[in-house]
């Protein structure tokens, strides 16, 4: 298989979390976002949204999109889950990993940074001030699910799930942007667990080939 991935990316981060937990070998072709490598047009006849991650499997099936891509590869690959085997624990799950996927990344990803910056010409004050409010709106409410929910040393139990996954990243997000992360001591508890294990190691924008 081949991954199409920007070492920065958080959604390019929560997919190679998941294939280094599930030992998956893939070929990886670095993606540059920000000289525009996504726009062009050969990689959206494979990728329309035009953005990465892309998964292109052994029979050439492309597939954008973090997370479908990671319950295609739980499909494929079913051990080590993602998931809980229990509904209610699942749902826990899912519904922490849609807070980052659906109500965190997209208001802070690059592209909505670009747009920020250049089309409504915030000031860099402006675009970090945006940057801390979304994030601790998100942050708070995976504080207050983890806190609720959440037991082990990962977001629900003692193995690493999609929630995981989905998580580690924002939080590198927030790091990398120097949002204050202290009020997130659970969260961030998470984090530094996740951090000490070898495939949250392995995933990591430092370790990529296209890091510089």
């Amino acid at each position: 298989m081949q991954l199409y991935s920007f070492f920065n990316s958080s959604t390019s981060y929560r997919v190679r979390i998941a294939l280094a937990i599930k030992g998956i070998d893939v070929d990886y072709f670095g993606v540059d976002l920000r000289a525009g490598a996504h726009r062009e047009q050969s990689f959206k006849a494979q990728n329309p949204a035009g953005g990465v991650p892309m998964l292109i499997d052994n029979q050439g099936n492309a597939l954008g999109q973090s997370l479908a891509i990671m319950d295609y590869l739980e499909c494929l690959h079913p051990e080590p889950s993602l998931f809980p085997a229990e509904p209610l624990l699942r749902a826990r799950v899912l519904e922490l990993a849609n807070l980052v996927a659906c109500d965190m990344h997209p208001l802070n990803n690059l592209r909505v940074r670009n747009y920020l910056a250049n089309e409504l010409a915030l000031s860099d004050e402006q675009q970090q001030s945006w940057i801390r409010h979304w994030t601790a709106e998100g942050l708070s409410a995976a504080e207050t699910l983890l806190n609720r929910y959440g037991f082990g040393d990962y977001c629900f139990g003692d193995s690493p799930t999609l929630a995981d996954c989905c998580l580690v990243p924002q939080v590198a997000n927030g790091i990398r942007t120097n949002c204050d992360l202290t009020p997130y001591p659970r969260v961030m508890a998470v984090y530094h667990h996740c951090q000490q294990q070898p495939a949250f190691q392995q995933a990591a924008p430092a370790r990529q080939p296209d890091y510089q």
